[in-house]
């Protein structure tokens, strides 16, 4: 039998990166939902790297204390949300890098902020 590590799963690697990203950033990640199954290589690493580019963005944009995290994954597809209280301030040239990444995987996201509430970027993919 051969035993996969969490993070080798798409959840444990979130898991693993939200973990190290709020001790670095002392940004309190609240997880709201990850995946209970896997999901294919190329998916997960464009689901990561929206991840990261959207965390990268609270850090240094946002001015929030806390960001929060939720990704599902099933027969009807997958559906991300990552989500802060900060300043809610969205350049126009935000989240290029994110839609081209949910572009590729065939899915969409948005980037909507409200001022003094916070941002959420939202990307939903229906298969892969």
């Amino acid at each position: 039998m051969i035993r996969v590590m969490k993070s080798e799963t798409l959840a444990g690697e979130l898991e693993d990166h939200l973990a190290q990203w709020s001790a670095r950033t002392g940004i309190t990640v609240e997880t709201w939902a990850l995946p209970a199954s896997d999901v294919p290589a190329r998916v997960s690493r464009g689901v990561l790297a929206v991840v990261r580019e959207a965390l990268a963005n609270v850090e240094r944009h946002s001015g929030a204390s806390t960001a929060s995290i939720a990704v599902t994954a099933g027969r009807g597809g997958l559906r991300l949300t990552v989500s802060d209280n900060g300043t809610g301030a969205v350049p126009e040239c935000a989240g290029h890098g994110m839609r081209a990444a949910f572009a590729e995987l065939g899915g969409t996201l948005s980037v909507h902020g409200v001022p003094g509430e916070g941002t959420t970027v939202t990307g939903t993919l229906r298969r892969w």
